[in-house]
């Protein structure tokens, strides 16, 4: 249970983290603590200092009608990323969430931060097959700079023996199928001297298993080429909303030297 002090504590590193300019999207701490009052998950990560070095919130929400959580943010400050505090903060929250009984979380997130991506799908196991356009409108984070706020909803189902795998994994490598290397890429990277380029896609495949290519960076990319960021976000808003129609989900992501790649499959 926290305390009032820890969730402001919880709001000053959300306006650190994302770089708010201004408090819009800041949940407030009264918010938070009678969030989880009343089944809202708040785990915070302090260094021996007492410093709160990360946190991941979620709140009680109903899908199909079974109690589920959604969690909205998952924060770990500029010190403390590669240290693996984010994976700790989720599996600690999926243990709270299966205290409560709940076997599934959903949140969302941006499709095209590779390092989250791989995070989500590569560590967690989740999946998704919901694309929401700007879903959050206009965001006041300068990470964000004025772009179309797309979001993946994913969805992490704890009991899932797929999930149980990823997280029983996470000290080693990832056992995947070998036959995956052979899924047709629907939109092949245009390697060009001011960056990589979305290519053109191909939206009628028709293969099980098919790959979409992001560039890595893409929060560099914002800042620098503005122009190819968008170019970036509406070429693969095409593919994702096209392909989910179609059946497929996001099942997997990989990171390459220069480019990450999603699977997608079908059901």
């Amino acid at each position: 249970m926290a305390s009032l002090d820890e969730c402001r504590q919880v709001a000053e590193l959300e306006r650190t983290i994302w770089e708010y300019t201004t408090s819009d999207d800041v949940v407030p701490p009264p918010v938070l603590i009678v969030s989880i009052k009343r089944g809202g998950i708040l785990i915070g990560a302090f260094d021996d200092a007492g410093e709160m070095k990360g946190f991941v919130y979620s709140m009680p929400a109903i899908r199909d009608g079974r109690p589920t959580q959604w969690s909205h943010m998952l924060g770990v400050t500029p010190d403390a990323r590669g240290t693996g505090l984010g994976i700790r903060l989720k599996l600690a929250q999926r243990e709270a969430a299966f205290r409560m009984g709940v076997d599934l979380i959903e949140w969302t997130f941006d499709p095209l931060q590779a390092v989250n991506a791989h995070l989500n799908f590569a560590k967690l196991g989740v999946v998704a097959n919901e694309y929401v356009e700007n879903l959050y409108g206009a965001s006041n984070s300068s990470l964000h700079a004025g772009a179309p706020t797309d979001r993946f909803i994913v969805e992490w189902k704890l009991r899932e023996p797929h999930v149980v795998r990823r997280v029983a994994a996470l000290s080693g490598p990832v056992a995947r199928d070998g036959s995956v290397s052979a899924a047709p890429i629907v939109n092949p990277i245009d390697v060009a001297n001011d960056g990589p380029r979305p290519g053109a896609a191909d939206l009628r495949l028709e293969d099980r298993r098919v790959m979409v290519a992001i560039p890595l960076q893409f929060t560099t990319l914002l800042q620098r080429d503005p122009e190819l960021a968008l170019e970036w976000r509406l070429a693969t808003r095409q593919i994702f909303v096209t392909y989910f129609a179609r059946g497929y989900r996001a099942v997997d992501f990989f990171l390459g030297r220069t480019e990450g790649y999603y699977l997608l499959a079908t059901t």
